[in-house]
């Protein structure tokens, strides 16, 4: 859960604010509706949502969403897992009312653990999963990504912390300017390693 919330609320920061909602996604549809984790997941979903139509001068959508999600919000703590609730309160408060007020100002960050965390900030956990939604978000094709990934998990749990996967990951999500340079790396790094462990299962058969 830590994870998937700082992997969606850095995307939102970093100004990527449709593509947040899919990291939160998959856990949110795991979730008992009605408990606090799930109104939770549910209440950033739509206001990240609400926040994207209102930059899109979809009014009506937006004040819809808004006062959606401030249902979804309203009976949890004011910093519940960490999250700080009060300040998106208010900011759905203001879009309700305004959703033209985004014309004006930038929509307001979410704070998570007394921080307000982009994407160079992230640890390896959150950085994995934020890459697969930017891939998909940015029209790169996400299995690469998503095969990097477990090729970076399985090095990191044999202690190889210094694995090419790992170092690509983290340039993925961070380096705007490179990402189609670096995506390119990434997918030849993981077919070498695919055709080679394929050799190796070839072996045995």
């Amino acid at each position: 859960m830590r994870n998937r919330l700082r992997a969606g609320v850095a995307i939102y920061n970093d100004g990527y604010y449709h593509a947040a909602h899919d990291a939160w996604e998959e856990r949110w549809l795991e979730l008992e509706p009605g408990t606090d984790d799930e109104s939770l997941l549910h209440g950033l979903i739509q206001f990240t949502a609400a926040v994207y139509h209102a930059r899109n001068h979809n009014w009506e959508g937006a004040v819809g969403l808004a006062e959606s999600a401030l249902e979804y919000l309203s009976g949890l703590p004011a910093d519940y897992r960490d999250v700080r609730l009060d300040s998106i309160r208010r900011a759905l408060e203001t879009l309700a009312d305004d959703p033209s007020v985004l014309e004006r100002r930038p929509p307001p960050p979410i704070e998570h653990e007394g921080r307000t965390p982009g994407l160079a900030g992230l640890d390896f956990d959150a950085t994995a999963l934020a890459a697969v939604v930017l891939a998909a978000e940015l029209g790169f094709d996400p299995e690469p990504v998503d095969r990097a990934r477990t090729y970076a998990r399985r090095d990191l749990e044999s202690g190889n912390d210094g694995s090419r996967f790992i170092s690509l990951l983290f340039d993925f999500v961070r380096e705007d300017d490179h990402r189609g340079l670096v995506y390119r790396r990434l997918s030849q790094h993981a077919e070498r390693r695919q055709a080679r462990e394929a050799d190796v299962d070839g072996l045995f058969e």
